[in-house]
């Protein structure tokens, strides 16, 4: 593969993971505004932010009530 391919598949991968940790983050009760807003910014970081909320912030938000469950878990 070519590296600009190689840059764009990345591009491409890293766009998609922010865009399912912003979805997540929107979803969930952080239980205060603040922490769901420096959440969602760290999520807006380049390449590392969305690495970081789903290693680190991910567990720590609790689903709203009535929302769906997703299929797998």
């Amino acid at each position: 593969m070519s590296s600009t391919l190689m840059i764009i598949l990345a591009g491409i991968l890293f766009w998609v993971l922010t865009c399912l940790a912003v979805v997540d983050i929107a979803r969930k009760d952080f239980g205060a505004i603040e922490k769901k807003a420096a959440w969602g910014f760290a999520a807006l970081v380049p390449f590392i932010g969305p690495i970081v909320y789903f290693i680190y912030g991910f567990k720590k938000g609790t689903r709203k009530a009535g929302q769906p469950v997703p299929s797998g878990k």
